[in-house]
């Protein structure tokens, strides 16, 4: 009778064990998401990893999102990865409000600059000779989407230096012909610009002078949500490892920039240079 009681009592206990057992989230060690915003550099780091990570035997699930919902889904363990983060200053807003529950793992690149770029044969060198030539460049400056930190210190620059331009909003991609159609003419063009970038490889451009320093200086930094470090060693000191020398990222966004499978082209890269990607491991 009293073994019958005990297995009474015990079984309740037993049933709940089961089932918080069963409800406990478990981590996929070989499966992983990585965010990255519609930029050059960001399609072409993405698309390599997902080729060097698939290539050890994970499974590798890559999104495009804006910059903004990246940091929130990272802050929130809802991806694993994120490699083109400009820190600490054009996306210092988002590190502000999601940093504590994020890890800096990295750098994919230590040497980003950003400001307003225009071909190296027009006669303005700084932001301030732009007032005065308005009409050359028919008070526009070409931008890219709303959500990029380079957007807002655009709109900054147009107020700190007076600028009468408006700064239209557009895509990497879309910015880029903008530029080729008046560098074919020869024409006055100003654009948002950033390195690393292929655009550098493919004209002769130059950064027009700040000197309010409204463009800052940053690294591309390599984003994990939290625990990522716990759950994948490995890959963390992969990622802790890759840093990319601007000749090198050059090859690679030029290898993605006219390709129409993203995939493929990083995959095709990737078999090129092992050597390069396996010494990170």
């Amino acid at each position: 009778m009293i073994k019958k009681i005990l297995l009474f009592l015990l079984i309740p206990v037993f049933a709940m064990t089961v089932i918080t057992t069963g409800c406990k989230k478990q981590v996929d060690k070989k499966a992983l998401t990585i965010l990255y915003p519609n930029w050059a550099e960001g399609i072409a780091l993405t698309n390599l990893a997902k080729a060097a990570l698939e290539d050890k035997g994970y499974t590798v699930t890559i999104k495009p999102i804006e910059p903004g919902p990246i940091y929130a889904s990272l802050a929130k363990g809802d991806a694993e990865l994120f490699l083109d983060a400009w820190l600490p200053n054009t996306h210092k807003d988002y590190w502000d409000k999601y940093g504590k529950n994020i890890d800096k793992i990295g750098e994919s690149f230590s040497d980003g600059t950003t400001g307003l770029v225009v071909p190296a044969y027009v006669e303005e060198n700084t932001i301030t000779d732009l007032i005065a030539a308005k009409d050359k460049y028919d008070g526009k400056i070409i931008g890219i989407g709303s959500g990029a930190g380079i957007h807002r210190n655009t709109e900054k620059a147009i107020k700190e230096y007076g600028l009468p331009f408006k700064q239209i909003t557009s895509s990497g991609a879309a910015m880029v012909a903008s530029l080729k159609r008046a560098y074919d003419k020869k024409e006055a063009v100003v654009i948002t610009g950033w390195k690393p970038h292929f655009k550098w490889a493919l004209y002769d451009l130059k950064y027009l002078k700040d000197p309010k320093n409204i463009y800052p200086k940053d690294v591309m930094a390599i984003l994990a949500r939290k625990g990522f470090k716990k759950d994948f060693p490995a890959l963390t000191k992969f990622f802790g490892n890759m840093n990319f020398k601007e000749k090198d990222l050059y090859s690679l966004m030029g290898a993605l920039k006219e390709a129409d499978d993203s995939e493929k082209a990083a995959a095709e890269w990737y078999s090129k240079n092992k050597a390069l990607v396996n010494a990170w491991w």
